[in-house]
């Protein structure tokens, strides 16, 4: 297939001419695509854009038009992109959206105007419970989910002390509190660090004096690359095992490289599960981008999968706004986690696995399914939502 470009990326919508042209759904793209943690919304719209192409530039049997915009980790430029697609575009569904804070910003100025929104990576609290929205669904998890199932795993391990770092934003927040809600033991010290720090040789020194029985933190992209190699280069993995959520994945395995050995980590999805659509993906992924997916996209192709069920259910009609949430919460579609189901906020019902990086049978940093300590998980804000 030809190579992708322009911030609006329009999908050939040509169909047989014994066939009625129809107006291609508009769809907005919006996520981190620039900067250090540029890595993961790429990876978030490769995904989206593999499904889509597969199908011939169609979801659900209807031509699509996708605009893309970056909303380089800044919550006015986030809230500026959606205007636009909005306004100017006329976009019916938005996706993407890698960052919570960039969430948090666009939650109200896309679903006020009852666009749909369709998240497939940050999912902060406020979202799954007092402002939830029938017109927000996520492909992906609530925040807290990924460190809860970490908190469940620290406490079979026995850990009494762990020291809990994030960067200081509502993701982060989210993730440290989830760790807290299912660890028995005691979290001796929160450090919360500039979103865009890339040194932590003062926080690391601090765990060093404090010698916990292991160390949680929630660090994406660039950030956890500093942060893992850093930990290693100081020798602190040999005797305080580290612990992360959605800091170790594909998208930043190769760059940690022999310094993410051991470490382990909480998610929904692993490239070792032996689901057919998500050996499928993988395969198909690593075919036309040459490189393995991380859950970044794994989710993301959830996402265009989830649309491509629902738009069909609706003939491609999505004036009637109650059958369209009908058919997105219907989730009628083969996910790459295997089973897949939302609950009254729209947020998704899964398994959480521990994973820890080793090498496998090539030599290569690879991770693998150690735990399934969280089956069938709910997030715990779905009380606070008003939908039902």
């Amino acid at each position: 297939m030809k190579a992708l470009s322009g911030i609006a990326l329009a999908v050939s919508f040509l169909v047989a001419p014994y066939v009625q042209a129809q107006e291609p759904i508009k769809i907005g793209f919006v996520a981190e695509l620039s900067g250090p943690q540029g890595v993961l919304g790429t990876d978030q719209y490769d995904a989206f854009m593999l499904a889509v192409e597969a199908n011939d530039g169609k979801l659900g049997g209807v031509p699509v038009q996708i605009f893309k915009e970056d909303s380089m980790l800044k919550p006015e430029i986030g809230v500026q992109a959606v205007q636009k697609l909005i306004e100017r575009e006329g976009v019916q569904i938005i996706t993407g959206v890698t960052f919570s804070n960039i969430m948090m910003a666009i939650l109200k100025p896309v679903t006020e105007k009852e666009v749909f929104l369709i998240g497939s990576n940050g999912g902060p609290a406020p979202a799954a419970g007092a402002e939830c929205s029938p017109y927000l669904f996520m492909t992906s998890w609530q925040n807290d989910m990924q460190s809860e199932v970490v908190g469940k795993y620290a406490s079979e391990q026995g850990y009494k002390k762990v020291i809990a770092m994030a960067p200081n934003y509502q993701a982060g927040k989210d993730y440290i509190n989830g760790f807290k809600r299912y660890f028995s033991g005691e979290v001796i010290d929160e450090i919360y660090t500039p979103l865009n720090q890339p040194d932590f040789s003062a926080e690391l020194t601090r765990v060093a004096a404090e010698q916990p029985d292991a160390v949680f933190i929630f660090y994406p992209g660039g950030l956890g690359i500093n942060f893992v190699r850093q930990y290693h280069q100081l020798g602190l993995g040999k005797t305080i095992p580290l612990l992360t959520t959605a800091t170790m994945d594909g998208t930043t395995l190769p760059a940690m490289k022999e310094a993410a050995l051991g470490v382990k980590t909480g998610t929904y999805w692993s490239p070792d599960l032996a689901v057919p659509a998500n050996v499928q993906f993988i395969k198909d992924f690593q075919e036309k981008y040459n490189r393995l997916p991380s859950q970044y996209a794994a989710q993301s192709y959830d996402a265009a999968l989830l649309l491509d069920s629902a738009i069909a259910k609706v003939g491609g009609n999505l004036t009637d706004k109650q059958a369209f949430m009908t058919a997105l919460k219907a989730a009628d579609f083969q996910s790459t986690r295997g089973d897949f189901r939302f609950g009254n906020n729209n947020f998704p019902i899964q398994n959480l696995y521990m994973l820890e990086a080793a090498k496998d049978a090539d030599g290569n940093i690879a991770l693998k399914t150690i735990a399934t300590p969280l089956k069938d998980h709910q997030d715990a804000y779905h009380d606070q939502c008003a939908m039902k």
